[in-house]
């Protein structure tokens, strides 16, 4: 992707982090996910009174995109309000590996696009996998 590309992907994210529902923290995520054929899906967080029952935003983009026939993430991105790119919990890491492949891209940024690129391998060396 270039430079301006994710620009315009992030601005499309960045659009919806205002839909988070986040009424015990205050912690606004989003994400958004270009599957395989180049389709777009987001997802916020939506928090839960009962903590466990939280979704992040990345499995929500996840589970939407899978929802309308995703099979390999080729980008995902991930946004808050933070004063660096956020990181993904190690679920979501798990969830996102997953549907990775070697070539995925995964932007981690906020708001003000301030982003890092990485590679699955960078941020879960140690996946769990049958295989193993």
């Amino acid at each position: 992707m270039t430079e301006n590309d994710i620009n315009l992907l992030l601005d499309e994210i960045i659009s919806r982090i205002n839909n988070a529902y986040t009424p015990y923290s205050k912690f606004n995520v989003v994400s958004g996910v270009i599957d395989q054929n180049g389709k777009k899906h987001f997802g916020v967080n939506v928090e839960n009174r009962s903590y466990g029952l939280t979704m992040c935003a990345e499995r929500n983009a996840i589970a939407a995109a899978v929802t309308n026939g995703m099979k390999t993430i080729k980008v995902i991105a991930v946004v808050a309000d933070t004063v660096g790119p956020i990181s993904p919990c190690g679920a979501c890491r798990e969830v996102i590996s997953e549907f990775s492949s070697d070539d995925t891209i995964i932007i981690l940024s906020n708001k003000n696009k301030v982003y890092k690129q990485y590679k699955i391998s960078e941020l879960l060396p140690l996946a769990f996998r049958f295989d193993q």
